[in-house]
């Protein structure tokens, strides 16, 4: 049956759907392989904290209910957590969600919003299908120049995104350079700072955007995530700390219901563990630093200082042919062609063990390599 002309919007025309990761399960059926170990989707190795664990359990009798659709629970403790009001707590099915939601509170046709480039897709896919223009300013010294951010505003700028660290070359911006542009930035502009990866950073230059500018009565929106360090990456909790008037907003975009039971209950019981969080982030940074040894002693070129719990490998050429070959070794890693760097790798910090099953496969690939 065909569809009746005209029927899809011109906006969506143009636009390449976001691609994830591809599961283990998808790379051990087609290729027959006994172990797959996925480096691919910034995923923390570990998975919920044992309390979180605990409260899944509880909520398994409560699944014929729907879910608290405006998880008060979960809001009025990150607030206090954060210590800001309870009514500038956003929440949505991930940070992504919380992106896709602002973009249908403020963007029209003929809107801009700025970001850096090689960046995370979603803030130009969002921007796009509601008929806005998406102006992706090129990353310096593989990092946001926040400079020529600002260069690139003009009277149509809605939104500007600083993704920091940048996904997916790990890289940060120091304070002082978040003081500058946070100082130039048009009042007519709101500054969506997304910080999916806070929690597993120990530079101490590294700026808390809650804290040093939300608080500070700066237009910004400041994106978390319980995704990555927390473990909760397949129940999808994300939220944003900004304006009353933002999150009003966002309340109105939000589909119903899109924070299952599990997931606000899982999420609730993973705050206030301080020691375990201290305990991932020292966990990671070695392994990071592990991850970068194996990759420089197979001769690739890390991109950094990474910062997060994931590196950035240029290879100088196009990635596909490496990511092919890995994945038929059964490590699964991230080309970056719709991220905007085709010729890289993004490989997601993983644990001792896996990063010797890396290694090995490395070895393989280039022993292959060398013999065609």
């Amino acid at each position: 049956m065909k569809v009746p002309p005209g029927l899809l919007r011109l906006a969506l025309a143009g636009i390449v759907p976001y691609e994830p990761g591809k599961p283990i399960e998808e790379v051990q059926r087609e290729l027959g392989l006994d172990r797959v170990v996925k480096l691919a989707s910034n995923e923390g190795p570990y998975g919920p904290f044992p309390r979180a664990l605990e409260a899944l359990e509880r909520a398994e009798g409560e699944l014929n209910r729907y879910p608290d659709g405006g998880a008060y629970r979960l809001r009025a403790a990150l607030a206090e957590l954060h210590a800001v009001e309870f009514d500038e707590i956003a929440v949505g099915s991930g940070a992504d969600a919380i992106i896709d939601g602002l973009s249908q509170a403020v963007l029209e046709p003929g809107n801009e919003v700025v970001h850096g480039w090689p960046s995370f897709p979603s803030y130009g896919i969002y921007a796009r299908k509601l008929g806005a223009q998406a102006v992706k300013v090129p990353l310096r010294n593989d990092r946001y120049d926040l400079d020529a951010l600002l260069d690139a505003v003009t009277e149509r700028t809605k939104l500007v995104y600083v993704c920091h660290p940048n996904n997916p070359t790990g890289t940060m911006n120091t304070r002082a350079e978040l003081d500058t542009y946070f100082e130039r930035v048009p009042d007519h502009v709101l500054t969506v700072l997304d910080q999916a990866y806070f929690e597993y950073i120990d530079d101490p230059d590294y700026a808390d955007g809650i804290v040093e500018y939300f608080k500070a009565g700066r237009s910004v929106l400041v994106l978390r995530t319980f995704s990555k360090i927390y473990g909760l990456a397949g129940l999808r909790v994300g939220y944003g700390v900004g304006p009353a008037e933002i999150v009003i907003a966002l309340a109105k975009t939000r589909r119903a219901f899109d924070l299952t039971t599990p997931a606000q209950e899982a999420a609730l019981a993973s705050l206030d563990f301080p020691a375990e969080l201290e305990r991932r982030r020292r966990v990671n940074s070695e392994c990071r630093s592990e991850l970068v040894r194996v990759l420089t002693d197979a001769g690739y070129r890390v991109v950094g200082p990474a910062v997060g719990n994931f590196v950035f490998v240029d290879l100088g050429e196009d990635a596909q042919p490496l990511f092919e070959a890995l994945l038929r070794e059964g490590v699964i890693v991230r080309p970056l062609a719709a991220f905007g760097a085709p010729h890289a790798i993004r490989i997601t910090v993983g644990t001792h063990e896996e990063h010797e099953f890396l290694a090995e496969a490395l070895g393989r690939v280039r022993t292959a390599a060398a013999a065609s």
